[in-house]
């Protein structure tokens, strides 16, 4: 057999392997295929030393391949340094592959591996650069080839697509780094550092295969899946388990470019964006399927869009903040466009005449479950903007718009259903058969808290604002016929009664609006006072009274004032005109000239039909001075009203 036979060799019984002299290449061989790399590694050093003395001495020349030209020695030397690292490798899968050497021979021969590392190492300083076989680089390609084999044959047979290949990976890393810190680290020489040799083949193994995942065409479930092990798995649950030192040094880098990365997030976004619009179009388009139907059904419409949405806000954080407000960005602004849809589709739904053949107790079912889609889709639209960045408020206002008009329309809607059902009820106030009957307000009062049974299936916060709205309506429909002058006061005597009727009906219907959990506080003097300025008969205490009223309600005219006078039949020039002179003042001060927001207007709403009394008189006559009223209280507690002096008669 000669040196270049490359068989596995079996040494005889009657031969030595290794003889008392310098071995053969064929025994240095023998050595390398029973891993005994350490004494092999030796004598090819020797081997290698001879052949630089024979050829003239000086540093031996760049490494040769089999076949190269130069001596036989020299090729011999080659020849034998590929056999070692052919065998130093294999070492290297092996030992990765399984349950491997545990110890004994097995752990010995890593150690031998290792050891050969250190002597070629030392053995490269003297070689020089040019000359250096550099194995201590070539083991680390080594360990990365192994790592990419074992990675790459984890993942292909796992179930559950990406996501279960993933979890296959994490399972072989920690298994692998397990094996590694266990038994072949403490094998390796100290001074080589073979756990971060392992760990760095590993990790760049790794991002290969997730970089290379991330260029196929995902599914969004597997973009997610991808993103969420990258910025959150691999570092908590491998890295963090594995080695922290260099999860919180940063010696290993991310698995995957910053560009790419974002490309992810922008594919993922994207893909939203896209699924989300679809999906709420389709549960839209169901339930407003079922909104002219005549079956009472429930409808799960808003809860279908926050399940829709927060699948996606409440996914996106748990990979990183900045891809959470990226997300929150992205469901708000479907959100908003879902909204307006919902608002014109419910306004479409109003304004067919086919709703007029729905039973009333139905129509107002479906009115109250449209209203109930504000309170939690609102809630979802204020936790996007707050989660999202600054951008994000056009579209939650434009959201909260939407929710507004849908509140805004339906609240009409009832209502005006309601009193509709209750103008017989307040046709009948203010005439003859009121003063002595409570029949017409018993009527009201009733009514009212029948139908409020059907309201309270509302969510809490519409609910509020729609008695608030009721409380406001029922009084302004209250003391409507008043002011339309249906009753005149001559006497004193009509006067009080018909100031403590105005009073025990308020007090009625405090209790009602009480019962109802009105917040509406603010209306509950409105009828005492006016009831005070048709009883009160001293001019002063009338001024007084007046004043309150235009501080409280400052959207009461003069007009209103002058109806009230009217009834009381309060003709006489001089008293009507200095208590009217209050109103103006007021009106012309920096309050009066502030109009209240909707839902505080009172007196705007009830007109005055004649124009009041003649106000042609010269202003230069007595009356409470500005700064006097200034003293008055604002704005005025919603208690009953202190007594007031009142004129004998």
């Amino acid at each position: 057999m000669t040196p270049l036979s490359w068989g596995r060799v079996k040494p005889s019984e009657s031969q030595p392997l290794i003889s008392r002299f310098a071995p053969t290449v064929l025994e240095i061989l023998s050595l390398i295929q029973q891993r005994e790399l350490a004494r092999a590694d030796e004598h090819i050093l020797e081997l290698e030393a001879e052949e630089l003395a024979s050829s003239g001495g000086g540093a031996p020349g760049p490494p040769k391949a089999e076949g190269a030209g130069g001596g036989r020695r020299a090729r011999d030397v080659a020849l034998l340094y590929e056999a070692l690292q052919r065998e130093m490798w294999a070492l290297v899968r092996e030992t990765l592959a399984g349950p491997g050497p545990g110890a004994g021979a097995g752990a010995g021969a890593v150690a031998q591996l290792g050891q050969v590392l250190v002597q070629e190492e030392a053995a490269d300083g003297r070689r020089g650069p040019e000359a250096a076989r550099k194995l201590r680089a070539r083991w680390a390609e080594a360990v990365a080839r192994a790592a990419r084999e074992r990675l790459e044959a984890a993942a292909p047979g796992a179930p559950g697509g990406l996501a279960g290949q993933l979890e296959a990976l994490r399972g072989r890393l920690l298994e692998d780094m397990g094996v590694v810190r266990g038994r072949l680290a403490p094998s390796y020489p100290a001074g080589l550092g073979a756990f971060g040799v392992y760990l760095r083949g590993y990790h760049g193994a790794l991002a290969e295969w997730i970089a290379a995942a991330a260029r196929r065409r995902l599914q969004l479930a597997d973009r997610y899946a991808l993103l969420h092990w990258h910025n959150q798995v691999y570092p908590r649950e491998v890295l963090g388990l594995v080695d922290m030192v260099a999860l919180e040094n940063g010696e290993l880098g991310p698995l995957l470019s910053p560009g790419t990365l974002r490309g992810l997030e922008d594919e993922c976004v994207t893909d939203v964006k896209a699924q989300t619009r679809a999906a709420l179009l389709r549960v839209l388009q169901e339930d407003e399927e079922h909104w002219g139907s005549a079956e009472d059904r429930s409808s799960s419409l808003a809860q279908d869009v926050c399940e829709l949405l927060e699948e996606h806000t409440e996914r996106a954080p748990r990979i990183s903040q900045e891809f959470g407000e990226r997300m929150a960005h992205c469901c708000l602004g479907g959100l908003a466009e879902f909204l307006q849809s919902f608002q014109q589709r419910v306004e479409r739904f109003h304004e067919n005449p086919g709703v007029r053949e729905l039973l009333p107790d139905t129509y107002i079912s479906r009115t109250i479950s449209l209203v109930n889609c504000g309170p939690p889709l609102r809630a979802l639209a204020e936790r996007l903007a707050r989660v999202g960045p600054p951008e994000s408020e056009p579209a939650r206002e434009a959201a909260a718009s939407a929710l507004d008009r849908v509140t805004r329309l339906c609240h009409r809607i009832l209502t005006d259903l309601l009193f509709q059902e209750l103008q017989p009820h307040f046709s009948k106030l203010m005439r003859r058969k009121w003063l002595s009957s409570s029949e017409a307000l018993d009527g009201i009062v009733g009514t009212l808290g029948a139908k409020a049974l059907a309201l309270r299936r509302m969510q809490d916060e519409p609910y509020q604002e729609l008695v608030a709205e009721l409380h406001r309506r029922a009084l302004v429909e209250y003391v409507r016929p008043l002011f339309r002058g249906r009753l005149r006061c001559g006497s004193a005597r009509t006067r009080s009664r018909v100031a403590g009727r105005l009073r025990e009906d308020a007090a009625q219907l405090q209790r009602l609006f009480r019962r109802l959990e009105s917040q509406a506080s603010w209306l509950d003097a409105v009828v005492p006072r006016l009831a005070e300025v048709l009883h009160l008969e001293d001019t002063p205490s009338i001024q007084m009274e007046v004043g309150m009223l235009v501080r409280d309600y400052p959207d009461i005219r003069r007009k209103h004032v002058a109806a009230l006078l009217d009834i009381r039949g309060l003709h006489h020039t001089v008293a009507r005109h200095e208590i009217l002179a209050v109103a103006r003042d007021l009106e012309l001060s920096e309050g009066g000239t502030l109009s209240p927001p909707r839902d505080r207007a009172f007196f705007a709403d009830i007109p005055v039909p004649r124009p009041p009394f003649c106000l042609s008189l010269p202003l230069f006559l007595g009356r409470l001075s500005l700064s006097r009223l200034a003293c008055l209280p604002w704005p005025r507690p919603p208690s009953p009203s202190p007594s007031r002096p009142r004129a004998q008669h």
